[in-house]
């Protein structure tokens, strides 16, 4: 079985967490992880497009086979969900330009995924991410672009059975 590299993106448009994994049978191992900030005094368009040229320029560098993104939840507030939809399609668009494929997973189902409920808390999210990926201090935004990651090696070969039937 090939080594896969995994690119995770936890959206956002202040905060945009990443990371890299690779995936080698079950054994997982970190590459590397992030967080892009783009100026948040930059009008909308400017932001958008910092987020991705940096999803981008991480692609060029990391050359990842798949990318993984978390999907949007409706928040209370209509104006921030279609913000942070926004900040979704900028990085959505960057690996879908090169060709990879880009799975979108539930927050509930990646949190499920790495800590074993769909509750569970960014800290505890961060601890698993740390026990998941040995070594691995990521925290907040950019431990979630891991457990992203991780979601998707754990499901990307039920996706695409499910995707030959």
């Amino acid at each position: 079985m090939a080594v896969t590299r995994i690119l995770g993106i936890d959206p956002g448009l202040r905060r945009m967490g990443w990371g890299v994994i690779t995936v080698d049978g079950s054994r997982l191992v970190a590459v590397a992880h992030g967080v892009v900030t783009p100026p948040t005094d930059a009008p909308l368009a400017m932001r958008l497009n910092h987020i991705f040229d940096a999803v981008s320029e991480l692609v060029r560098i990391h050359q990842p086979d798949e990318s993984a993104i978390e999907e949007a939840f409706m928040a209370n507030n209509a104006s921030s969900a279609l913000k942070l939809g926004h900040a979704r399609a900028a990085a959505l668009l960057a690996p879908a330009q090169a060709g990879l494929p880009v799975a979108e997973y539930a927050a509930r189902l990646v949190k499920k995924s790495v800590v074993g409920t769909g509750a569970a808390d960014k800290a505890q999210v961060a601890a698993m991410v740390g026990v998941l990926l040995p070594g691995t201090k990521a925290t907040a935004d950019a431990a979630d672009a891991l457990a992203i990651a991780i979601c998707h090696a754990h499901h990307r070969r039920a996706r695409s059975i499910g995707s030959i039937a």
